[in-house]
């Protein structure tokens, strides 16, 4: 019985969203617009249920680079209406249109000139008619048994706010670069943290000169502990990269004589290298793939920044 009675409230959800998709039309296109000129802060209002989705909707607009706070209606009207100043856009949430709370806004909102988005099940109600754009998030029927409880109704408001995050991140051209800005901490922040974040630098980076002699070179490599060396000219800019495997084939192919040469007798010219903006993901996507274990960093006259080194993108538990 249960099963029976999860299937039949995923099925009538389901349907409800298939149905969004179906009533898209240049209401949400004007509200995208509205959202994209926002000079403010997008505030989102609700009561009940509904008032629970816009906080959602109001932190996925924050996380994906529009400034986005939750008014409550209710505080609204005990002195949180000093929040709202010119130049933001509110988004209301009412599946009726008609909330008491919502309405007592709208005096405030018309004289401060800030245009309204309302997300709504009746496009024929007060505050849709007020608003600058009115999107139809109206179902069939709610999925509770008994018809009462928000259910069908706030998945397709909560559905249809994400539409309306991803369709402005789009527009916005908002980058992995930008939410890894917005997202320092936890396993998101982890995956998308940059190059630079992990990097060696200043000291830390073993570096020698094309002329440096051999013995020097090993001193280097053993001093700084990361199993190379970079070689840089007198501008530091990168000229090539010694790693232990090259040592040891440069010794095998020398013998004794490896000793009186220098560094530009063994260095490997025109290394891979990486920007220090990169993702550090893709640092380590890119070692795996060529199967070695450091990269150097470098700007883009191809001064050397820094080193990154696989055991350092292993240490932060990206994945």
């Amino acid at each position: 019985m249960c099963l029976e009675t999860a299937r039949k409230v995923l099925e009538i959800e389901a349907e409800a969203l298939s149905e969004l998709v179906r009533r898209l039309d240049d209401n949400f296109i004007r509200a995208v617009e509205i959202l994209y000129g926002c000079q403010g802060r997008v505030v989102v209002t609700g009561m009940g249920k509904s008032g629970l989705i816009g906080q959602k909707i109001s932190a996925t607009l924050s996380s994906t680079g529009t400034p986005s706070f939750f008014l409550h209606p209710a505080e609204a009207l005990h002195g949180d209406l000093g929040r709202l100043v010119r130049g933001d856009v509110v988004v209301a949430l009412s599946y009726s249109g008609e909330t008491e709370e919502l309405l007592r806004l709208l005096d405030t909102i018309k004289r401060l000139a800030i245009p309204l988005i309302v997300l709504t099940g009746k496009p024929a109600s007060t505050l849709a008619q007020a608003s600058e754009a009115a999107i139809e998030v109206g179902i069939e029927q709610e999925a509770c048994p008994l018809g009462l409880a928000p259910t069908a109704s706030t998945t397709a408001m909560l559905a249809m706010g994400d539409a309306l995050a991803m369709a402005l991140l789009e527009k916005r051209g908002f980058t992995e670069e930008d939410y890894a800005t917005l997202h320092p901490g936890g396993g998101l922040g982890i995956k998308l943290r940059r190059v630079e974040s992990v990097m060696h630098t200043g000291d830390q980076v073993p570096r020698v000169q094309p002329d440096t002699g051999m013995p020097e070179v090993i001193y280097e490599m053993s001093r700084k502990g990361l199993g190379l060396t970079t070689v840089v000219d007198d501008q530091q800019r990168l000229v090539g990269f010694i790693s232990d495997g090259d040592l040891r084939r440069f010794f095998e192919r020398e013998g004794n004589r490896a000793l009186s040469l220098t560094a530009a007798d063994c260095l490997t010219p025109n290394p891979i290298t990486i920007r220090r903006k990169e993702l550090a993901s893709g640092a380590l996507n890119l070692m795996e793939a060529r199967r070695i274990t450091a990269l150097p960093v470098v700007d883009e006259g191809g001064k050397l920044e820094g080193v990154v080194h696989i055991h350092d993108l292993w240490a932060t538990e990206m994945f």
